[in-house]
């Protein structure tokens, strides 16, 4: 009998383990994996250089759950912050692996004078979805990037370029699980590209 209830309990425990686990199927089921080549984002990288431009998303895919977009940043020399150039993000985190160049980021939660971006403004429209701008950051953390490093900045997180030696480029990864910014394929990038 003892056995019995033994082999019940652990019939049950691996029930119960295997109906904790959900359901584990893909969550984007059938989905195509998407090849960005090394030349699409230099395209990127000369035109940011060639008319200042600083973020450019280079494509917004939809993965199941989350979009995740990949842009291409190009900062030039910093030697002082703009006003108001503390930027955070609602929705979307970021994941920044430098390129080229260095530079000073300051990253935390809290915000000093923070205003919300309106809806209408191209970076929320098309780039990093509802968020604000601060003044500065109380208590931030700093973090002296350099080519080969990556930085991980959650959704709410403030960061805030302080200083820029000559440049800094990198490619942004953007995960956006809410979808509120658009997509943009590969022929979008394409025409983005040629100036259509």
């Amino acid at each position: 009998m003892k056995r019995l209830l033994i082999a019940c309990a652990a019939g049950t425990a691996a029930i119960v383990s295997v109906a904790a686990q959900g359901d584990l199927r893909p969550t984007c089921r059938n989905c195509p994996a998407k090849y960005i080549p090394t030349s699409e984002l230099q395209a990127y990288v000369a035109r940011a250089v060639a008319n200042r431009i600083v973020d450019q998303q280079v494509r917004a895919l939809d993965v199941g759950k989350a979009n995740v977009g990949v842009g291409v940043v190009h900062r030039g020399r910093l030697t002082q912050p703009a006003p108001n150039s503390v930027a955070e993000h609602d929705q979307v985190s970021e994941v920044y692996h430098i390129i080229d160049g260095a530079a000073t980021l300051v990253t935390g939660p809290d915000l000093v004078d923070a205003r919300r971006r309106p809806a209408d403004n191209q970076a929320v429209r098309m780039l990093n979805g509802p968020g604000g701008n601060a003044a500065s950051i109380r208590d931030g953390v700093t973090h002296e990037l350099k080519a080969g490093d990556v930085i991980v900045i959650p959704a709410g997180t403030g960061h805030w370029f302080t200083k820029i030696d000559d440049h800094i480029t990198y490619l942004m990864v953007r995960i956006d699980p809410d979808k509120v910014v658009p997509l943009k394929d590969e022929a979008a990038s394409k025409a983005d590209l040629a100036g259509k």
